[in-house]
């Protein structure tokens, strides 16, 4: 059965220094699909059979590769450290240098803030991660608030940054904005805490309604899979590690 294709009308819109597209109008992006987070989309996009075992039918659960395990840890020696001052642990003393230069900086500092937004074809509004009306929800590994300005930090644990995929921090940006009213200017960066870098990102309010839309073409994709219960398998060097085991795909590693 081949996946269903919606026709978008697009815009050009230049972000960032690049030419970009969105979706026109607003409106037609689905506000009555299943909660997704950036994780989500980012399956749905990888596999969509993956992402209906996983996140419709939940019959497969995936239980984390030691990478995740690990990254789970860093996460919370640089929440303790930056909430409580506990020293970070000898085995992840390599991030000292970015805890510290971030716990420098001054403002109010949110650690593993869980954001929901809810949506209803025509404004973003804040709610509770797990809330009824929730249609997107994140996590935010460190936000700053100071004044009418914010630092938004996503840690990561990888050793090359040359590929970084900085969309996540479009979705947290909007998140920010939508939900600290005050805020009107984001620094945010991806935080790789063992090369000591930093993949640097500016936002501002007024183009919080194209962060929004950074992942619509694929969210356009999974309301039409939901519409048509179409859930097509994808191929990838991916599947030997994937959960999904009754899949054409799967192979052992």
């Amino acid at each position: 059965m081949r996946a269903a294709r919606v026709a978008l009308k697009k815009k050009e819109v230049t972000l960032f220094g690049k030419k970009r597209y969105t979706t026109l109008p607003q409106k037609k992006r689905k506000a009555n699909m299943t909660a997704w987070s950036y994780s989500s989309i980012n399956t749905f996009k990888q596999c969509p059979k993956k992402y209906y075992h996983l996140k419709v039918a939940k019959d497969v659960k995936d239980t984390g590769s030691q990478a995740m395990l690990y990254g789970n840890q860093v996460h919370k020696a640089a929440e303790n450290f930056i909430k409580e001052g506990t020293p970070i642990p000898k085995k992840f003393e390599y991030m000292n240098p970015i805890v510290n230069s971030l716990n420098a900086i001054e403002g109010d500092k949110h650690c593993e803030l869980r954001f929901g937004v809810a949506y209803d074809g025509n404004e973003h509004t804040p709610t509770t991660f797990f809330a009824k009306d929730v249609w997107w929800r994140g996590i935010a590994d460190l936000i700053i608030v100071d004044g009418e300005k914010a630092f938004l930090i996503d840690y990561k644990t990888g050793k090359n940054a040359k590929y970084a995929d900085t969309a996540q921090l479009d979705l947290l940006a909007a998140a920010t904005f939508t939900h600290f009213p005050e805020v009107n200017h984001i620094k945010s960066a991806l935080a790789y805490v063992v090369s000591n870098e930093f993949i640097k990102k500016d936002h501002t309010r007024e183009l919080q309604s194209l962060y929004y839309a950074t992942f619509d073409e694929p969210l356009e994709a999974l309301a039409a899979a939901e519409e048509h219960n179409v859930w097509n398998a994808i191929s990838s060097p991916l599947c030997g590690w994937c959960p999904v085991t009754s899949c054409e795909h799967h192979r052992k590693r």
